[in-house]
C-alpha cells in the first residue's frame, strides 16, 4: 500500500506540481518530483486531476448509449448476410470515413509486414514490458525482448521477424530504440498505484455477435470511483498528429464506457517522436459524436463489403500509401497536385 503521507502524481493540477515524496517505479523505489524532467512534469499536469474535480456521470449513460447503437445498428444486422460477422476497430472505421475505394481495395489486399510498419508493433510491445521491468531498464534490452518474444508468435509478424534480413532487423532495432528512449525521458515513470495497464482488448458483441466493436488500448492509468471518472486512455502515436487520432481515441472512450459503465476522464495521444501528449476531457456530447460516428461508418462498411455499394472517392494525404495508387486518376491527380483534381470535387 501507499505511504500515507504520499501525495499522487496524478492528483496533480495544471495550477502547481504536486510533491511526489516516493513509490515503486518500473520496479524500483523512485522519485522525487524534482527528479523529473521538464517534459516529464508536462505530462504529469496534464494528465492529473484531484478527486474533488474529477467528473461524474449518470448512472444510465451506458444503457442509453447502447440502446443507441442498436437503434442505429438494426438494419445493418437484419442485412448482413447469414453467418457474418462485422468487425468494427479504429482502422476500418478511419478507412471507411476517408476514401471509400482505399478501404474496399485494402480489405482486398493481403497485408504486408515491413520495418516501417512493424516500429509501431515492436515499440508498443517494449513499452508493455517496461511496465513491470525490475530496476533500471536498458532500452536495448527491452527492445531486443519485444522483438524475441513477438518473433515467437504464431502470426504474420512474427513470420516476418523471423525471415527480415539482418540490415532490415537492425533499422527496426534502432529506431524502436530511440522512441523507447524517448519514453523513458519524457514520460513519468508509472507507479504501480496508478493500476497501469497496456495493451487492455475491449470487445463489445452486439445483435448476438453479429456485429462486433473491438479495440486495443495502448495504456490506461488510473480507476473510476462508482460513477467518478477516473481513468485516462492514453494512445501511443510513434508518428505526427492526424485527425483520426482523436477519433480512435473517442472510440476507445465509447467502448470503456459500454464495458464499465463508467466513462475514462481523459484521452490523451502521446507522441513518442516529440514526446507531447495531447489531451482531451471525456463528456457525454464526445460520447455521444463517437457512436454516431461508429453507427454511420459501421453502416458505410456493411453497404461496400456485402450490399455492392459503389464506394466513394475522396483524395488525400491517405493516396500515398493506398493500393490503387497507380491506376486511381483522382488519386493521382492529387498526389501530383494537379489541377485536374477539381473535375473528381464531389
Amino acid at each position: 500500500m501507499d505511504e500515507p503521507e504520499e501525495e499522487d502524481e496524478l492528483a496533480a493540477t495544471s495550477k502547481g506540481s504536486a510533491a511526489v515524496q516516493g513509490a515503486s517505479v518500473r520496479g524500483t523505489s523512485v522519485a522525487r518530483h524534482d527528479t523529473l524532467t521538464p517534459a516529464q512534469r508536462q505530462v504529469l499536469d496534464l494528465l492529473g486531476c484531484p478527486p474533488d474535480e474529477r467528473p461524474r456521470f449518470d448512472a444510465d449513460l451506458r444503457q442509453r448509449l447502447l440502446l443507441d447503437l442498436e437503434d442505429g445498428l438494426a438494419g445493418v444486422a437484419r442485412r448482413l448476410p447469414a453467418d457474418t460477422t462485422l468487425w468494427v476497430s479504429k482502422h476500418p472505421l478511419t478507412q471507411v470515413h476517408g476514401c471509400e475505394a482505399k478501404f474496399v481495395a485494402e480489405h482486398e489486399t493481403p497485408f504486408a509486414w515491413s520495418a516501417p510498419l512493424a516500429r509501431g508493433t515492436v515499440t508498443h510491445k517494449a513499452i508493455e514490458l517496461l511496465v513491470s521491468w525490475p530496476g533500471h531498464p536498458v532500452p536495448l534490452d527491452v527492445v531486443d525482448e519485444a522483438i524475441a518474444r513477438l518473433a515467437n508468435d504464431a502470426s504474420h509478424l512474427g513470420d516476418w521477424l523471423r525471415t527480415c534480413g539482418d540490415a532490415e532487423r537492425a533499422a527496426l532495432r534502432g529506431e524502436v530504440n530511440a522512441l523507447v528512449v524517448s519514453f523513458l525521458e519524457c514520460f513519468p515513470p508509472l507507479k504501480a498505484h496508478w493500476t497501469p495497464v497496456t495493451e487492455s482488448r475491449v470487445r463489445i458483441e452486439l445483435f448476438d455477435g453479429r456485429i462486433v466493436l473491438q479495440g486495443r488500448v495502448d495504456l490506461a492509468l488510473g480507476q473510476p470511483a462508482g460513477q467518478v471518472a477516473g481513468k485516462v486512455l492514453i494512445d501511443l502515436k510513434t508518428g505526427g498528429f492526424a485527425p483520426n487520432h482523436r477519433d480512435d481515441l473517442r472510440f476507445y472512450a465509447l467502448l470503456e464506457t459500454l464495458r464499465v459503465g463508467t466513462p475514462p476522464r481523459l484521452l490523451a495521444s502521446y507522441y513518442l517522436d516529440g514526446g507531447r501528449p495531447s489531451p482531451e476531457p471525456v463528456t457525454e456530447a464526445l460520447l455521444d459524436t463517437a457512436t454516431q460516428r461508429t453507427i454511420d461508418g459501421a453502416t458505410r462498411m456493411s453497404a461496400l463489403l456485402h450490399e455492392g455499394v459503389e464506394p466513394v472517392l475522396r483524395p488525400g494525404p491517405a493516396c500515398r500509401w493506398c493500393p490503387l495508387a497507380d491506376t486511381c486518376e483522382p488519386g493521382s491527380a492529387w498526389l501530383g497536385g494537379s489541377d485536374d483534381l477539381d473535375a473528381f470535387s464531389g
